[in-house]
């Protein structure tokens, strides 16, 4: 079976869910072939809920944003204007779809490789659940890249399991940038990245 960060053409099977966050009910269309089918995971609600706190506004980018929660979760209730990326066709299809679902319109979703698709635009805050399982070549590539798409105090926001190397990705991402280790639950790390 492939990752949820190729075009491997599995077969469909949507399926739908509902989540609370805050006092905004949300609802998600998933699929087969992108992470965390059928359920928002822990870490993906943990980071909202750290970003949700922090109030953030501006122009916010969704790198690997999967089927679209936390982009649209800071659209529907922060009301950032929201650019959502993500190699995937399927998760990008998903994405367009929940967009409709949860009647946000200030977003648009590309399919991209990276950020080839974002030619020279600069963001306030960069958000992700990055694909750990690709490895750590690509995943420090596109860390590292961001840096060129945040406006002069642009912020970015991940999470990372310890499990999964946060504690490595903390001491080497610190060689391009300041980093905050703003919250840890359940061996969840979210690492601000300014």
């Amino acid at each position: 079976m492939g990752h949820y960060f190729t075009n491997e053409q599995l077969e469909s099977n949507i399926q739908k869910f509902n989540v609370k966050i805050l006092n905004y009910d949300l609802t998600f269309n998933t699929d087969n072939g992108v992470f965390s089918k059928g359920e928002l995971d822990y870490g993906t609600n943990l980071l909202i809920q750290n970003i949700l706190k922090k109030n953030i506004s501006g122009k916010v980018l969704d790198l690997g944003c999967g089927y679209g929660p936390i982009g649209i979760t800071l659209s529907k209730i922060l009301k950032c204007e929201v650019t959502m990326i993500d190699i995937n066709k399927r998760a990008i299809h998903l994405t367009k779809m929940n967009i409709k679902e949860n009647g946000v319109n200030n977003v648009e979703a590309l399919v991209s490789e990276g950020y080839s698709e974002l030619d020279n635009l600069k963001f306030d805050y960069i958000v992700s659940n990055p694909p750990i399982r690709v490895g750590k070549k690509i995943l420090y590539d596109l860390l590292i890249k961001a840096r060129a798409h945040l406006n002069a105090n642009g912020e970015m926001f991940i999470v990372v399991r310890k499990e999964q190397g946060a504690n490595s990705l903390i001491r080497d991402m610190s060689e391009y940038y300041q980093v905050d280790v703003i919250d840890k639950d359940k061996g969840f790390f979210i690492i601000l990245l300014k």
